[in-house]
């Protein structure tokens, strides 16, 4: 065995150690601090590679950290097998790589962003605490550590949010996002406990095997439903999300997208890998639809009327994850027949996928530039802002990348995966995607009246002193615009490589289940 075989650990156990070194750097300055903040976040965006190459060339990674071996003994006598279970398919490898790479683009612009404050040593741990929650979700194969990566991740987010804690606002935010995040954690924990009552298991290999459909199942699917639409946003649970990602620091924000997501990635592991055999009644798949819909329809409507650029970005975050609901919701309706699955199902799901990481890159990149925005005025409002293209020519074509890509101009890679929706949402009823495309003309208004206002016009006296942002603030956007034009550039490429494997293993139920069971019959165990 070598080193490499150890992956799945090394993403949870770099950025925990990250997190527990990062205070101790205050002794060695400014420059160790953020030494230590952009080495950790290249390693694990390394090691997320590496992971992704790994599972993608040899197929589901099973690791068992404990073994057969490692036994807890009490002063009882009993001895209690300790053993946590990874299991990294094609979807998950995909996940943890979209991660990574938006942790790396806010860790490197929160590099300069944050210089002006104090206690950044305690910023970088609850940075690192969070990054470890996000994997722990991807990667896990239980439900109970999903829930405590869950914890992890949401209670560090809580301090992100509310970094500037001499705003009213930011406190606020990080309250909503608390109490969001504690009821959709408990209901988690219900959903589990129902399972493990009927059960006495909590792997959802073996779930998604055994598992019947009667009333605690079904009780279960719904808490986990709930919980998970509203954190990753989902309409009408969304009220957290344009407070807090408009108040988070921008770096962070970035990397919250990606928490965001690792939620997301929880519901669809849920409904297609555990529940996938039952999902021949279309009701759950209706469901997730309309809340795609909603979420959709509503985000880009609060988004049109924002004066603040921050909180403008952060409503069409709930209306790009209407567009993701939307695309797993019609491949979900068309999980149980063959022939709809040939036909639209799987289109579906591509364009499900690859949103994830088109909004992933581009919504990342907004909120960078909008920080950026920030940085450089003093100013959220954009009222105050006119004629900074002159000052700020870079940050403006970053933006532009990222705009035209929300937007989905050809031939940015936001127009691929929309015409994927697009087309599959039809086949189901042209209703829906006459909801998707309108939600685009929209959100093309709302990011040209953002150009225009801050970019175009008279320069503002004010701004007369104002200049581009640092060099590693340019640099974290850059990562994420580079990832936007690759994908627009080589779609076919990002289609084969990227988002077509991710597909097929999320549908792929029989191969996840079998995976775990193959490890367990040489001696990796459950």
């Amino acid at each position: 065995m070598n080193w490499l075989d150890h992956l799945p650990a090394l993403m949870l156990a770099v950025p925990l150690f990250g997190a527990f070194i990062a205070p101790l750097t205050a002794w060695g300055g400014k420059g160790l601090r953020n030494a230590w903040f952009l080495l950790v976040s290249v390693v694990f965006s390394v090691l997320a590679i590496l992971l992704w190459s790994r599972v993608g060339a040899a197929g589901p990674l099973i690791y068992v950290m404990g073994g057969q071996g490692w036994n807890i003994a009490l002063p009882s006598g009993i001895s209690i097998p300790v053993r946590i279970l990874m299991e990294i398919d094609a979807f998950s490898a995909f996940m943890v790589l979209l991660g990574a790479v938006a942790s790396l683009a806010g860790a490197v612009f929160s590099v300069a962003y944050m210089d002006r404050f104090s206690g950044m040593e305690k910023f970088v741990a609850l940075y690192f605490l969070m990054v470890t929650g996000m994997f722990g979700m991807e990667v896990t194969g239980d439900f109970f550590n999903f829930f405590v990566f869950l914890e992890i991740s949401s209670v560090a987010s809580f301090g992100l949010v509310a970094f500037w804690r001499d705003r009213g606002e930011a406190l606020e935010a990080a309250f909503k996002y608390m109490l969001v995040s504690s009821l959709g954690a408990m209901m988690v924990l219900l959903a589990v406990a129902f399972l493990y009552s009927r059960y006495n298991v909590v792997n959802m290999a073996t779930l998604g095997k055994v598992i019947e459909w009667g009333m605690v199942e079904k009780t279960a699917l719904v808490l986990f439903l709930t919980a998970l639409a509203m954190k990753c946003g989902s309409v009408p649970m969304h009220m957290w999300m344009p407070d807090a990602y408009a108040e988070a620091p921008a770096g962070v924000t970035c990397a919250l997208i990606a928490v965001s997501q690792a939620s997301l990635y929880g519901l669809f592991r849920v409904c297609f890998t555990i529940y996938g055999a039952f999902m021949g009644s279309p009701v759950i798949p209706w469901v997730i639809i309309i809340l795609g819909i909603l979420s959709m329809f509503i985000g880009v409507s609060m988004a049109v009327i924002q004066k603040e650029v921050g909180r403008l970005i952060a409503y069409h975050s709930v209306s790009q994850v209407g567009y993701m609901l939307l695309g797993f919701g019609v491949g979900l309706l068309a999980l149980g027949d063959a022939r709809a699955m040939a036909d639209y199902g799987f289109t579906a799901l591509k364009g499900g996928v690859f949103h994830i990481v088109n909004y992933t890159m581009y919504k990342g990149l907004l909120f960078l530039a909008a920080g950026a925005l920030f940085y450089a005025t003093g100013s959220r409002n954009l009222n105050e802002m006119g004629g900074l293209a002159r000052r700020m020519p870079k940050t403006m074509v970053l933006f532009m990348i990222a705009a035209a890509a929300i937007a989905g101009l050809p031939p940015f890679n936001g127009f691929v995966s929309k015409l994927l929706i697009y087309e599959s949402s039809f086949a189901v009823h042209p209703i829906l995607a006459v909801f998707a495309m309108v939600t685009s003309v929209l959100t093309l208004a709302s990011f040209v009246k953002i150009f225009q206002t801050a970019f175009l016009g008279p320069e503002l006296k004010k701004f007369a002193g104002v200049k581009e942002v640092p060099g590693a603030m340019l640099v974290g956007m850059t990562v994420l615009a580079v990832a936007i034009i690759g994908l627009s550039l080589f779609p076919t490429w990002s289609l084969n490589n990227l988002v077509e494997p991710a597909a097929k293993a999320l549908m792929d139920q029989t191969s996840y289940i079998g995976a775990v069971f193959a490890a367990a019959a040489t001696g990796g165990g459950l």
